[in-house]
């Protein structure tokens, strides 16, 4: 049995998560005498009658007091006689799922709290749901509220029905039910005697008693490197935790993504030198031979990890704004952090049944299946074999606020089978035949604000000064490449995503390639940025959207204010403006002509 247990209470709003928290404590006798006075005094001035409110002890934030709900996680650690706990109180709500989805990612154990007097909820499923998706094998759920329904075991029985039957789709190890009140106490810390009819244990009994034990002796080394610490020249070592297995000085060990090995020469732990380390310890591990490891590349005796740029994962996102196809995020997965792409999303999952139903977007706290793509080789494991290389959190790469956290479920094979093959005939020999330097010139501004005929000028300019040119157009596109793409949001992003890779290879043939689209969002000009490379040059319209409206000769301006057209930029769809564009021209006040010259001497040696 392990002496420290960490655990989580759950389940729907008002449950009675704190409650049953504090109570245990007050009768554990595990508060400080002065703990004890302060929930009394505070208790006579709250909401519950005068009576001790033990949920006090948990729920610190004064909107968390007003409102009489749990906002944030707030974790206690305390000491039986028999065993060590840090327990996580969550949230019940569902406006603050992410916060019990954190709580939860932490947990060996949930304690899920139903109602008796409700039953089970939508949110105690969703809650249950994550909780198997973050990979707790361990369930108990508490049926609280029990005075309420006079200890009916009735009842009881029925919602222990509900459960086993919710139960039924997942894999915990185990699951426990047990009838509690956590206002009385019943089943909280010692039997009940209202309850004569339940012969199980009560809840802290339990929790004391069970065993949550994991054999690791078959499992084999895994360490991704954190830091590379190097205080002087005659020291290198890669700091990290293990993850898996445990590592002995003179062991043979495997790099990844590289694959080139070495031989453990030494391992420290603190400050102190030893000769074995295992999972769960802090460790430096200094190599026999200089070879390439940085923050993010993973230790390891192991040959089934997967080296790959696709896989499939279950997520929960946590974002207010809904995850369409196409959308470019940093995902972290062990130490690795990289840029990645939701390529499709498969479907989401109902958490009341558990159905898979096809869906074009995700919307927030909602788990779907996706399909990932990242920008180079990550190192990862599949989320049952390895949580800490199976788990991953998707971030926005403007807000940098988390999205969605996951679980990776499947690789994706087909980037195996293809090779980027080096031509012989490169980019550098094109551009010296042509006697040019290769470029994206990327405009971008509000409708009406001059792109296609700068874009249209420019060309003509640089044909004039001997430059090989193509120029790419925004409704040109959607006639041919891109005409089986509407204007929703996931075909948006997707039309950008193919100009860029055609801009690219473009670029590869040494041509300067022009692009007119609208492009409004930053974060589909970071993806093309990210796809073209240094070769990217963003030039922004700065045209006012009056001066726009003004020039409008097609009266799309006028339509969309009239509402007869949606997600017109500008009007009823935003248009986020470059922070740092290369080059800026506001077309108001200048000929043609006039704002060509700028962009020559704006490009210079770009060109």
């Amino acid at each position: 049995m392990d002496s420290l247990l960490k655990f989580i209470t759950c389940g729907s709003v008002d449950d009675g998560k704190s409650t049953l928290i504090g109570h245990m404590l007050y009768d554990a006798k595990l508060l400080f005498a002065d703990q004890e006075d302060a929930l009394e005094l505070e208790s006579k001035v709250g909401s519950n009658d005068g009576k001790i409110d033990y949920s006090l002890l948990l729920d610190g934030l004064m909107a968390e007091r007003e409102q009489g709900i749990t906002i944030d996680v707030a974790y206690r650690y305390f000491t039986t006689e028999r065993r060590s706990f840090i327990v996580a109180d969550t949230p019940g709500h569902e406006e603050y799922t992410r916060n019990m989805a954190v709580g939860a990612s932490f947990a060996d154990l949930a304690v899920i709290l139903v109602d008796a007097s409700q039953g089970v909820l939508t949110q105690t499923r969703r809650h249950t749901r994550i909780c198997a998706l973050m990979g707790i094998k361990h369930v108990v759920f508490a049926i609280n509220k029990m005075d309420l329904i006079n200890y009916s075991q009735e009842r009881f029985k029925k919602i222990k029905k509900e459960i086993r039957i919710l139960l039924a789709e997942f894999d915990y190890e185990t699951a426990e039910l047990i009838p509690v009140s956590a206002t009385e106490g019943d089943n909280i810390a010692k039997k009940s005697k209202n309850m004569p009819w339940y012969k199980g244990p009560c809840l802290l009994s339990y929790l004391e008693e069970i065993d949550i034990s994991e054999d690791d002796s078959d499992t084999e080394f895994s360490m991704p490197v954190q830091r590379v610490c190097r205080p002087n020249h005659t020291f290198r070592g890669f700091e990290g935790q293990i993850e898996g297995g445990s590592i002995s000085v003179g062991d043979e060990i495997t790099v990844l993504p590289s694959r080139e090995t070495s031989t453990v020469r030494s391992i420290l732990c603190g400050d102190k030198e030893v000769n074995r380390a295992s999972v769960g310890q802090p460790v430096t591990i200094q190599l026999n031979t200089e070879i390439d490891v940085s923050r993010g590349c993973v230790l390891t005796n192991r040959t089934d990890l997967y080296v790959n740029t696709m896989f499939s994962a279950t997520i929960l996102w946590m974002d207010d704004v809904k995850l369409v196809e196409g959308k470019n995020y940093l995902i972290k997965v062990g130490t690795q952090r990289i840029p990645a792409t939701v390529l499709n999303i498969r479907h989401k999952i109902d958490v009341n049944t558990g159905q898979e139903v096809p869906a074009d977007a995700i919307y927030k706290n909602e788990i779907a299946q996706c399909d990932i793509s990242v920008s180079s080789s990550l190192v990862f494991d599949l989320f049952e074999n390895n949580k800490a290389l199976g788990s991953l959190i998707l971030i926005d790469r403007i807000s940098h606020a988390t999205s969605a956290c996951g679980v990776i479920t499947q690789s994706i094979h087909r980037s195996h089978d293809l090779t980027w093959h080096t031509m012989d005939v490169t980019k550098e020999f094109r551009e010296n035949q042509l006697d040019q330097k290769a470029s994206t010139i990327w405009f971008t501004g509000l409708s009406g604000s001059g792109k296609s005929t700068l874009a249209n000028a420019l060309e003509k300019r640089l044909a004039s000064m001997g430059k090989h040119t193509m120029l790419l157009d925004g409704d040109n596109i959607r006639m041919g490449l891109n005409k089986n793409l509407g204007f929703s949001e996931s075909d948006r992003i997707e039309n950008i995503r193919r100009i860029a890779e055609v801009a690219k290879l473009m670029n590869d043939a040494g041509l300067i390639v022009l692009t007119s689209f609208i492009s409004p969002f930053v974060r589909d000009r970071r993806q093309a940025r990210d796809i073209i490379g240094s070769d990217f040059v963003e030039v922004y319209i700065s045209t006012p959207i009056e001066e726009c409206e003004r020039r409008d000769i097609k009266g799309l301006y006028a339509a969309a204010r009239a509402g007869q057209i949606e997600n017109f930029t500008g009007i009823t769809s935003p248009y986020e403006a470059p922070e740092h564009p290369d080059v800026t021209i506001d077309t108001s006040n200048l000929t043609v002509d006039e704002c060509v010259d700028k962009l020559i001497d704006a490009l210079g040696d770009k060109l």
